[in-house]
């Protein structure tokens, strides 16, 4: 059984910065693409940032281009997103997910077979 594990949310300043992870098992890992959505209330769910299966790759959605950095660690099972200058327009649940095993990494978030539980960020401005 896949699980993901979402964690390091809170609430921080405009201008801060927040770590989160994303701890991986039921699958071999290293096979599978990652990626991080968000989603704030009232919205849809929106594509943040993904990565290959070896990290060579990575996309980037408009919005946080150049102050989000997203990186795995393939020998640990986890994948995560360094958010920095965040802005209050960052608020939202962010979701950690996975293609299925060989395919690549996309922006689209019908695309990703597995989930996890999502983790708050919240920032004040």
């Amino acid at each position: 059984q896949v699980q993901l594990v979402e964690s390091g949310g809170g609430l921080v300043q405009a201008g801060g910065s927040l770590r989160l992870s994303c701890a991986a098992s039921g699958l071999t890992f290293s096979n599978n693409a990652m990626g991080w959505f968000r989603q704030a209330p009232g919205k849809e769910r929106e594509f943040v940032a993904a990565i290959s299966r070896s990290g060579g790759r990575t996309l980037y959605g408009d919005s946080v281009k150049g102050r989000f950095t997203i990186s795995r660690e393939n020998a640990n099972n986890a994948v995560f997103l360094q958010m920095n200058s965040l802005k209050p327009e960052d608020t939202a649940v962010y979701y950690c997910a996975a293609r299925m095993s060989w395919e690549i990494a996309t922006m689209n978030l019908g695309e990703y077979r597995y989930w996890g539980q999502g983790t708050q960020v919240t920032v004040s401005s």
